[in-house]
């Protein structure tokens, strides 16, 4: 049951949109006047008739209690989810106006709940049955993971003398091949079964030509690569961790096989990336109890939002299990014994110097490594040039924020949360700077998204 004493803020509803498009339409129906028999229920649900184009309203309704996050169904044709109308009529339920009173679900509201509700107990305790009846033959799964490992191995064979080939010929040489030699390279590590090399291949194909210092940049890139390939021809000679991560790197698919630990966990930021195949989104968590920053990933075809939906600020209990790798956080949500609630908790932060110097520690672990997940204590935002900083208002010492941070609307409210004072900020550090993506203000008050 969620805790319908504590209902949710506008920034944590907003934070479910699908896209800055979606988030503007629903803003403006979270007013009263477009909607019609609206209401909530101590079971979580939350429901309403919104006027539409048509003569008939559509018909939106939420399950807030759902454990996975929030649940929607809405009559209109959007595909996206959630849509316009839901996002409404969260924004209203939010708002605490008598707008969205408690009452007795109709018929079509609880209907819809209680099959999902049923539909989900189903699958939990078949799916606890059926496990151990899926573990098909070993043998012939220890065969298929040979014969890949095999194509693996070719493939990085094949393209350490492609990256040999190229310092030969001089780095001036990437400008004038252009991308088609990056694309085929990176079709054939597809064709070796190494997804992540042919990620990475496809990177270096964006650097020649752009802008100052890219031969620097691509002559890293092409290092890092080099590394990941001889950590996957050396497998056998690394620590295990270190060859787990070697392998999760090259793309081969891992399972979440740590112990499982129970904690309530605090949303600490969601946020998605996409590209022309696929959607990810990214959850960020914080244990309260263990201290733990966990990732979890969700996937969605290309176009549609990832299922799994967690708006930030909110805690919930649960059960969360690692996967291998050296220093790796990534982790899977298992079973959840309470809905996502809002809760006061916050995560400890860290000067500036400390963000930089977790960094520089887990690089030791995973040389691949973009960034980490870190909390930074009293910070304050401040111009840098062109750019942003953000500076320890205990000390000198300040941390850049990224480029992309600074392109990001983000950015302006967390210059306005802070209005010259000092914040509470997480996001990741990185070697490209630091990206904001949630603040807390000095003293009482809320998460606010940046993302």
């Amino acid at each position: 049951m969620t805790q319908q004493g504590v209902r949710w803020t506008a920034e944590q509803v907003l934070a479910l949109a699908p896209d800055a498009a979606s988030r503007k339409a629903g803003s403006k129906l979270g007013a009263a006047g477009p909607w019609s028999e609206a209401g909530s229920s101590d079971e979580g649900t939350v429901w309403g008739l919104c006027k539409g184009s048509g003569s008939k309203p559509y018909q939106t309704v939420i399950d807030v209690a759902d454990s996975t996050g929030p649940a929607y169904k809405c009559s209109c044709p959007s595909r996206k989810f959630p849509c316009k109308h839901a996002l409404g009529l969260l924004l209203l339920w939010a708002g605490e106006d008598g707008s969205v009173p408690r009452a007795q679900a109709p018929d079509w509201a609880e209907q819809w709940t209680a099959g999902r509700r049923g539909r989900a107990e189903a699958r939990r305790t078949t799916t606890g049955g059926a496990s151990g009846d899926a573990s098909g033959d070993p043998e012939a799964a220890r065969r298929r993971a040979e014969r890949r490992a095999e194509r693996i191995t070719a493939g990085a064979t094949e393209l350490e003398q492609r990256l040999a080939d190229l310092l030969r010929g001089g780095l001036a040489s990437a400008e004038q091949a252009g991308y088609g030699l990056w694309e085929e390279t990176a079709a054939r590590m597809v064709d070796a079964q190494a997804p992540g090399l042919a990620a990475r291949v496809r990177e270096l194909g964006a650097i020649p030509g752009s802008g100052p210092g890219w031969p620097v940049r691509l002559l890293e890139e092409c290092a890092l690569l080099h590394l990941l390939d001889q950590g996957w021809l050396r497998r056998e000679h690394l620590p295990e961790g270190l060859a787990a991560t070697v392998r999760s790197r090259v793309g081969l698919p891992g399972s979440a096989d740590g112990p499982p630990v129970r904690d309530r966990w605090l949303v600490l930021a969601q946020y998605d990336t996409a590209d022309a195949r696929l959607t990810t989104r990214r959850i960020w968590l914080y244990g309260a109890g263990s201290g733990r920053t966990a990732l979890l990933l969700s996937y969605g075809a290309a176009g549609r939002a990832p299922e799994l939906t967690l708006p930030v600020g909110l805690a919930f209990e649960a059960e969360v299990a690692s996967y291998p790798g050296a220093g790796q956080l990534r982790a899977a949500l298992g079973e959840r014994f309470t809905a996502p609630a809002p809760a006061e908790i916050r995560p400890p932060g860290v000067p500036p110097a400390e963000a930089a110097a977790r960094y520089g520690d887990a690089l030791r672990d995973d040389p691949w490594l973009d960034a980490i997940p870190v909390t930074l204590a009293r910070v304050v935002p401040v111009p840098d040039g062109d750019s942003w900083q953000l500076c320890d208002a205990d000390g000198d010492l300040a941390l850049p924020l990224s480029p992309s941070a600074c392109s990001r609307p983000g950015l302006w409210r967390l210059i306005a949360l802070s209005g010259g004072g000092p914040v509470t900020v997480f996001g990741e550090c990185g070697h490209r700077g630091f990206t904001p993506l949630t603040a807390w203000p000095e003293g009482v008050g809320g998460a606010v998204g940046l993302c």
